[in-house]
């Protein structure tokens, strides 16, 4: 990529998994690290207007074709 080429992002989003009462979020450390595997890494958490994450956003550089 020359130096005055933006870097091209694609992104994924993951909702974290809900417990047993749909209420409290279950560590998503599993799929976090097969995600970073894959060479996505965490950029942004969404929340609702109430407190609690709701998607985390995830992005990793656009593989040179």
């Amino acid at each position: 990529m020359a130096a005055d080429t933006p870097q091209a992002w694609e992104y994924e989003t993951l909702e974290p998994p809900k417990g047993s009462t749909m209420r409290e979020t279950v560590d998503p450390k599993r799929e976090l690290n097969r995600l970073g595997a894959e060479g996505w890494e965490l950029a942004e958490t969404v929340s609702y207007d109430g407190g609690g994450t709701k998607l985390l956003v995830l992005k990793r550089p656009v593989a040179d074709e």
